[in-house]
């Protein structure tokens, strides 16, 4: 049964063009290697150790760092012990009024005093400052990192600068080392990313990121599978892109130093603009739906993967939009505010000025989703 489903999802008709077959790509020529869906198992262990390192990352480097800057871990207020308010809040962090007049029947407290609870209690479970550095120095560390490798490996490559050679052959394209480090180093960092969440704190966005790193993993590991290599390189160095920009403005938001905190966003935006709205529908976008079609032809993974891309575009003008608004403030207020698609923190602004005493604390400045697609995320 497993076989029969293996070779059914596999399907050549639905993943290769045509008259092209798996067995054709299992036998390449003498000294040509082709990617292999196996390859990317050793993603799995190596995301072991991408935790690992982070792990180490941020407790021998980032936080000294974060020390150096003054940042502090804070200690949050804690809530008064309560059985039952406790087992409600593990169900729904914010109740309603409902709930609230129930709890204060049952508690024989005053709402007011219900409410101030639940506030004590999300801010409990909100990241520090200094956590939240610690994260951002690392996501900035490895985008920086995988981007120099990347241009590394695409600028001396003739598919970038002519992207139809990006389908010369296709799909009997070899497999240089480095397009396998890029991906398997990618896939890596998002299992790690993965897994994290569940060790890390709870935040509210957690099923959406979580969504998005699967999304992520399920687009890198069936693009490998099918040998859309060089297309798939080029679109994972342009999202990194922008994402260095970003954790630098988080650091330097983090570090309160604000009018950097307020360039860099600024930087961040442009550079946005640049490779997501410019380079990837008109460089990338166009390659993989326009020169495939012309060279390659379409067929039924094709269909889904520009899907995929075009979903990824309209997510890109979206989040353009609310990054330009942020941006605008900066310029024109000197100030960047907070991000309209936050998804870090477990509390609302009243809670934050609650719990620190009506202190201005630093605000976050969200990652794509990236994500989002976060990046948070991420977010690519």
């Amino acid at each position: 049964m497993t076989s029969s489903f293996s070779a059914w999802f596999w399907s050549d008709r639905f993943w290769l063009p045509e008259n092209v077959s798996w067995v054709d790509l299992e036998h390449p020529p003498p000294g040509v290697e082709y990617p292999r869906v196996g390859d990317v198992l050793y993603a799995l262990p190596l995301s072991v150790a991408v935790f690992l390192l982070r792990l180490l990352f941020e407790r021998l480097v980032a936080k000294p760092c974060a020390h150096i800057l003054q940042i502090q871990a804070g200690v949050p207020r804690q809530a008064q012990p309560n059985a039952v308010l406790e087992k409600l809040y593990q169900s729904k962090t914010s109740p309603d009024t409902r709930q609230l007049d129930g709890l204060s029947k049952q508690l024989d407290w005053d709402v007011r005093k219900i409410q101030r609870w639940f506030r004590v209690r999300r801010n409990q479970d909100r990241p520090s400052p200094q956590t939240k550095f610690c994260e951002s120095m690392w996501r900035f560390t490895f985008y920086l990192g995988i981007f120099i490798y990347a241009i590394q490996h695409l600028w001396v490559s003739p598919w970038t600068w002519n992207t139809r050679l990006c389908w010369h052959k296709y799909p009997f394209q070899p497999l240089s080392p480095g397009q396998y480090n890029h991906y398997v180093a990618e896939l890596a960092f998002y299992w790690a990313l993965m897994f994290s969440q569940f060790t890390d704190i709870k935040r509210k966005d957690f099923f959406i990121m979580l969504v998005h790193h699967l999304a992520t993993i399920i687009l890198i590991t069936f693009s490998y599978a099918n040998n859309m290599l060089r297309a798939g390189t080029l679109v994972m160095c342009v999202h990194d892109a922008a994402d260095i920009f970003l954790e630098a403005a988080k650091l330097a938001n983090y570090a309160k130093y604000q009018r950097l905190c307020d360039g860099l966003f600024v930087v961040f935006s442009i550079c946005f603009f640049i490779t997501r709205l410019v380079i990837y529908p008109f460089w990338i976008v166009y390659s993989v739906l326009i020169e495939s079609w012309e060279i390659v032809g379409p067929y039924q993974a094709w269909w889904l993967f520009n899907g995929l891309l075009l979903v990824l575009q309209t997510l890109h003008i979206i989040w353009f939009y609310l990054i330009a608004r942020i941006a605008i403030k900066a310029i024109f207020k000197g100030k960047v505010a907070k991000d309209d698609r936050s998804d870090v923190d477990s509390s609302s602004d009243e809670e934050i000025n609650n719990s620190s005493g009506g202190k201005n604390p630093s605000q976050s400045l969200t990652p794509k989703s990236t994500g989002n697609l976060n990046g948070e995320t991420h977010d690519h």
